[in-house]
């Protein structure tokens, strides 16, 4: 008798915890989407990143930026603006265009994600429109 009530109670106590990963797991879910708000200062928020993540970020060329968009990034969506830009090295050589994916969370930038086969992966169908601001950078 006994050995069925422990049973029993691994069993029950076994159901317990599957809804509480579901309703943890929901709620971690809405906490998610609640963050996906649209980024008003995308660009001036990518230019000030810009300005600390390139070795030189002066005469920048072939820039061009799309709008923010809903993307798959991580476990769910998230506003991304994807990045073509051709910068020079810290000797002033100009290294080929390069793609990059900002993303946003709470509307702020988040992470800028530079691994050429993800970004690309990413930013596949993103459409380009001219980023004059990132060309006319300075220190």
């Amino acid at each position: 008798m006994r050995r069925w009530v422990l049973v029993a109670a691994v069993a029950l106590g076994g159901c317990s915890a599957d809804i509480a990963t579901f309703s943890e797991q929901r709620d971690m879910a809405a906490r998610w989407e609640a963050q996906n708000i649209a980024p008003a200062n995308y660009k001036a928020d990518l230019i000030a990143y810009m300005r600390t993540y390139l070795n030189n970020p002066e005469h920048v060329r072939s820039a061009s930026l799309s709008p923010p968009q809903l993307k798959t990034v991580g476990p769910g969506q998230r506003f991304v603006t994807c990045v073509q830009f051709d910068a020079r090295d810290s000797l002033g050589k100009y290294m080929g265009v390069k793609v990059g994916a900002a993303v946003y969370v709470s509307g702020k930038l988040d992470q800028f994600i530079d691994r050429p086969k993800q970004a690309r992966e990413i930013c596949n169908d993103a459409a380009y429109a001219p980023f004059p601001e990132l060309e006319k950078l300075t220190r």
